[in-house]
């Protein structure tokens, strides 16, 4: 053990925090989130055990309920920000759907968004860095709602059901089940929160069931564990495992198995910020091993991001990297033995659990991932799959001699910031947000993203190297593929017509009208999700003009699918985005001096296809 977090550097990204029903917990949680944000990391908590505004302190009083104390987090996640920078800290909060102020919760953001509106039409700044977003509360949180089967079930048949009261149990008061999926749907609509979290499917998945339930996730959603505990994460950049011939599952395999012996080190090389979270990391020892740039690996093998032939190829890939991981966590636990919560369930807080172990819940959840493996058919790449099914008998069989040397290993992160450094297209399981986007950056100043993979996907579909040229002309131009109307006269690309799909991005690109259907993305999730320990950090893009009865029925058909949690930003729904697909022509109007003597001036900070100047 390190005798201070200054010893050793924070290398986990994501964490896991706990909260009781008491002010000396609630004030220790934003204590310990201050010091987690200092050192550049997110944290997610459910609120659920806090006690309902419609309850009764001891003394007597009333309570102010989780959603008072929610500002005091929001606060200090404002001020501390995250590794004391420009970049805002990460938070997700949760609260499940049988809590009495569930509805408030639901509620939360989407009435701070539209003091933000009023703010705006007075003239305040926008940007979300600017004073109206800064003058609202709740905007350093992600909110979700634990959604259970039953919930579900009672939405969808109008039925009814009872909060219950935190402290003794007992039904608090009767709600409508669909009219509270209708105000998520609503909420989304306005703002893009509360996402949903769906709490049955993901502990169905739960290696460690023998220690207790998980509760709530990191704030990006793709990491899911037990409360106070840690992962740190990794990405490949898929692209760097394509060949001429398909994809190199050995090279892969060798890059996984490294990776995940590199993370298991860091859980003993790193500082914790509680007692608590140190505790349980050693423990469970999680990791989070995952890839990047899966849209643009899609675009230059030519498939278009949702179709069957994608849908196989992303399948194969993720259950080679699980199976991978899982293997090398039960090689390691030859050598160095199995993570300690596999034979003792008990944990930092935890004395009494549910079980006395673990090795029955992970090795079901083994054996469910292997099952899965073994239903992978065509259109999947049959030696990719084939590779990974025995990938995956082996991992079991080491496993049932050795146990594993982690309780998890995989998930798929959002990859936002580290895509640039490994030069990705696309983030994460993302396609691509447009084939020319524009990122306004925290600390100031716009970075053009263009898709460097589009000529390598035009070769593959057998494009002449002058056609390729013209349509990448029309991209730089138009920002699409597609036909453009300029004026009376309609503009080709020079793409068949066939092969548009390919190009397909999550929102309008350009002056181009096509875009990925919100289908799209579930599709991918669902197909990814079983072969996965964690979750998928994805947002399910829908166009502007999309209602709040296209967003409920999503969250419905993400939950019927299998997804564990799920988040959807409506096009336009916040007055400012970090991302755009089209150019805002009022910071594009060129600045005209006239003079009559030589002067001096500063080159633009972005000149096209030389450098790229960060400020």
């Amino acid at each position: 053990r390190a005798d201070s977090q200054y010893e050793y550097p924070q290398c986990s990204a994501c964490f896991i925090q706990h909260v009781d029903d008491s002010m000396e917990s609630i004030m220790e949680l934003a204590r310990s989130e201050a010091m987690l944000f200092k050192f550049g990391s997110g944290s997610g908590t459910d609120l659920s055990t806090i006690r309902s505004s419609r309850e009764k302190l001891s003394g007597g009083g009333k309570p102010s309920g989780p959603l008072s104390f929610l500002c005091v987090y929001d606060a200090v996640a404002g001020v501390v920000k995250s590794g004391g920078k420009t970049r805002r800290a990460a938070k997700m909060n949760t609260l499940r759907d049988w809590h009495p102020d569930i509805e408030e919760f639901i509620e939360a953001k989407q009435l701070e968004e539209r003091k933000a509106w009023a703010l705006i039409e007075e003239g305040f700044d926008p940007s979300f860095n600017g004073e109206a977003y800064a003058s609202i509360k709740f905007q350093n949180e992600n909110l979700s709602v634990r959604a259970t089967d039953q919930f579900m079930e009672s939405a969808i048949a109008g039925e009814k059901f009872w909060t219950r009261n935190v402290t003794d149990g007992k039904p608090c008061e009767e709600k409508d089940a669909s009219y509270l999926l209708d105000k998520i749907a609503e909420g989304t609509y306005i703002c893009g929160d509360p996402g949903m979290q769906f709490d049955d499917t993901i502990n169905k998945w739960h290696t460690c069931k023998g220690s207790g339930r998980q509760n709530c996730t990191n704030p990006c959603s793709e990491y899911l564990f037990l409360d106070n505990s840690a992962c740190n994460l990794a990405s490949l950049n898929l692209m760097k495992f394509r060949t001429d011939a398909g994809f190199d599952s050995e090279r892969f395999a060798a890059a996984a198995r490294i990776f995940i012996i590199a993370q298991d080190i860091i859980v003993d090389r790193s500082s914790y910020p509680t007692e608590g979270i140190s505790y349980n990391s050693h423990w469970f020892r999680t990791l989070g091993l995952g890839f990047a740039n899966l849209g643009a690996l899609l675009m230059s093998n030519g498939y278009a991001y949702a179709s069957p032939e994608g849908l196989g190829l992303a399948q194969a890939i993720t259950a080679t990297m699980t199976g991978v991981a899982y293997r090398t966590s039960a090689e390691l636990a030859g050598v160095k033995g199995a993570f300690a919560g596999y034979h003792d369930a008990a944990h930092y807080g935890v004395p009494n659990p549910p079980a006395p172990d673990n090795v029955d819940s992970m090795r079901e959840v083994i054996e469910l991932h292997r099952q899965a493996v073994r239903e992978l058919k065509d259109p999947a790449p049959q030696d990719l799959v084939a590779f990974a099914q025995s990938v995956w008998d082996e991992a079991i069989a080491l496993g049932e001699q050795f146990g594993y040397r982690n309780a998890q290993v995989t998930v798929l992160a959002p990859t936002g910031t580290i895509g640039f450094l490994m030069d990705c297209d696309t983030t994460g399981v993302e396609p691509a947000i447009g084939l020319v986007a524009y990122k306004t950056l925290a600390g100031g100043g716009v970075m053009t993203l263009p898709i460097k993979s589009i000529p390598l996907a035009l070769e593959t579909l057998g494009y002449e190297p002058a056609i390729i040229d013209k349509i990448c002309a029309h991209i730089k131009e138009y920002g699409t593929v597609e036909s453009v109307q300029v004026g009376k006269r309609t503009v080709e690309s020079g793409i068949r017509d066939e092969d548009i799909a390919v190009f397909d991005s999550a929102f309008r690109s350009g002056m181009g009208k096509r875009y990925l259907s919100y289908q799209a993305h579930i599709k991918m999730m669902s197909a990814l999700q079983p072969f996965l320990s964690g979750a998928i950090s994805k947002t399910v893009n829908m166009p502007k003009e999309a209602s709040a009865n296209e967003i409920r029925e999503t969250y419905v058909k993400a939950w019927k699918m299998g997804v564990k949690g799920i988040a959807i930003y409506r096009d336009g729904s916040k007055r400012s985005a970090p991302v755009r697909t089209q150019k805002d022509d009022k910071q594009e109007d060129p600045v005209v001096q006239v003079t009559t003597e030589p002067y001096r001036r500063k080159l633009p900070d972005t000149r096209s296809s030389l450098t790229h100047k960060f400020s």
